[in-house]
C-alpha cells in the first residue's frame, strides 16, 4: 500500500521520492564500479604515499567527474545519439556503435569474467587445470549475467536493493579496517608519482574508461526511471542527474578509503604492482585466511554487477537500432562472444582494445564538455564537426 502510494505522488509530481533517487542512484554506482576502480585507488595509496591527498584529488576529476558529467551532458541532450549527432548523424551511428562495442564485447564485458577468475584463481583446487577451471567459470558467469539482464526495466531493483549494497558492505569492511589499523610510517612518493602528483592521478583516473561508460548508461538508468513512474522529458533528465550525483558521492568515498587502504601499507608493499595485491594484503592482515575469500567475493560482485550492465546497456541500443532481431538475441550473442574473449586472458583483451579505447576516449572528453556547453556551440554550428574533427584526427594518429 505504502509502495502504492509513493508510485502515485511520483506519478503527480513528475519525480522520484528520496529513497527512490537512492535506489537508482546506487543501481548506477554499481553499474560504473568494475574491477579495475577497485584496482587503481589502492595502487595509487602505495605509490603516492605521502603525496597521496593531490594524486586521489587529480583521481576524482576523471574518475568521478568526467563520468558525471557524461551522464548530465548525455541527459541534457536527450541521448547519445542526439549528442553526436550536433556533429554529423553519419559521425553519431559510427561513433556510438563504437563506443558500444568498445566498452562491452571487445573489452569490459570480456574484462569482468576475466579480472574475476584471476582473484578466484587461490582458491582453486591444486590438481585441476587453470584454463578448464577459466573455461567452466566464465560460462557460469555469463549465463548468470545473461539471465539477470533479461529485465533491465528491473536493473535498478536487482542492483540497487540487492548487489550494490552487498558490494558496498563488503568494501566497507575491508576499508574500515583498514582506517582503524594503526598504519605504517608513511614514506615519500614513488615513480610514477615522484613530480605531479595531482597530473598523475588525474592521468590514472583516465585509465578507468568510466567516461565512456556514462555515455551508454543513461538509456538504461532512464528505462529504469520511467518505469518508477517518471516519464515527462525534463523529468526523466533531471533524475538521472539526481542519481549521477548519487553515484558520484559513493564513487568518491569509496575511492577516498581503498586509497587509505594503500597509503596504510605503503612501506611493505612499495613494490607492489596491482592494486589487487594490495587489498588482498589488507583483507588478510584483518581478517586472516578469510580475507582472501572477502576480496574474491567483492571482485565477483564488483564484476558481476558490471557486466549485468553493460550487457542489458548493449542488448537494448542495438535492439533499437536492429529492431528485426529482438533484446534478447542481442543480449545472448554478446554474452556468448564475450565469454570467449574471456578465455583469452586478460593481456590479449587489453592487447586488442587499448588502442580502440585511446581513440575514442579524447572524442568522448570533447562531446561532453561541448554538451555541457551546447547553448553557446550550438551558436556556431560548425564548431562541432571542426573542434570533434580535429580531436578526432589527433586521437586516430
Amino acid at each position: 500500500m505504502k509502495g502504492d502510494t509513493r508510485m502515485t505522488t511520483a506519478k503527480a509530481k513528475g519525480a522520484l521520492t528520496f529513497p527512490q533517487v537512492m535506489l537508482v542512484g546506487i543501481a548506477l554506482f554499481s553499474m560504473f564500479f568494475g574491477a579495475g576502480n577497485l584496482i587503481l585507488p589502492p595502487l595509487l595509496g602505495v605509490q603516492a604515499a605521502a603525496d597521496a591527498p593531490q594524486a586521489i584529488a587529480g583521481f576524482f576529476v576523471t574518475g568521478v567527474g568526467l563520468p558525471v558529467l557524461g551522464i548530465v551532458a548525455v541527459a541534457l541532450a536527450g541521448t547519445l545519439r542526439e549528442l553526436a549527432g550536433r556533429v554529423h548523424p553519419l559521425f553519431a551511428r559510427v561513433f556510438v556503435a563504437a563506443v558500444y562495442l568498445a566498452i562491452g564485447p571487445c573489452l569490459a564485458i570480456p574484462r569482468t569474467s576475466s579480472t574475476a577468475f584471476e582473484m578466484l584463481t587461490p582458491l582453486v583446487p591444486e590438481g585441476i587445470s587453470i584454463g578448464v577451471a577459466r573455461a567452466v567459470f566464465s560460462v557460469l558467469f555469463f549465463v548468470v549475467a545473461y539471465v539477470l539482464a533479461m529485465h533491465p526495466g528491473r536493473l535498478t531493483k536487482l542492483l540497487g536493493r540487492v548487489t550494490g549494497p552487498a558490494l558496498i558492505v563488503l568494501i566497507v569492511a575491508v576499508v574500515g579496517s583498514a582506517l582503524l589499523s594503526p598504519g605504517e610510517a608513511l614514506t615519500p612518493a614513488r615513480a610514477p608519482y615522484l613530480t605531479g602528483a595531482a597530473l598523475q592521478g588525474f592521468l590514472t583516473g583516465y585509465q578507468t574508461m568510466d567516461l565512456l561508460a556514462s555515455l551508454t548508461f543513461g538509456i538504461v538508468i532512464a528505462t529504469n526511471i520511467r518505469s518508477l513512474g517518471v516519464v515527462e522529458p525534463r523529468g526523466v533528465m533531471r533524475e538521472v542527474c539526481r542519481a549521477g550525483v548519487v553515484a558520484g558521492v559513493l564513487m568518491m568515498l569509496i575511492y577516498g578509503g581503498l586509497a587509505v587502504v594503500g597509503v596504510k601499507l605503503c612501506s611493505s608493499l612499495a613494490s607492489a604492482t596491482n592494486g589487487a595485491e594490495v587489498l588482498t594484503a589488507s583483507a588478510s592482515l584483518h581478517f586472516g585466511m578469510a580475507g582472501t575469500v572477502v576480496v574474491a567475493a567483492i571482485f565477483l560482485l564488483a564484476c558481476l554487477n558490471v557486466c549485468i550492465g553493460l550487457i542489458s546497456c548493449c542488448g537494448t541500443y542495438f535492439a533499437q537500432e536492429l529492431p528485426r532481431v529482438p533484446y534478447r538475441a542481442w543480449a545472448a550473442g554478446f554474452a556468448v562472444f564475450s565469454c570467449v574473449v574471456s578465455n583469452f586472458g586478460l593481456d590479449a583483451i587489453l592487447a586488442f582494445s587499448v588502442p580502440l579505447l585511446n581513440a575514442l576516449y579524447p572524442v568522448a572528453i570533447v562531446l561532453v564538455l561541448m554538451g555541457m556547453a551546447h547553448r553557446a556551440c550550438d551558436a556556431l554550428p560548425a564548431m562541432w564537426p571542426w573542434v570533434v574533427g580535429v580531436t578526432g584526427v589527433v586521437s586516430l594518429a
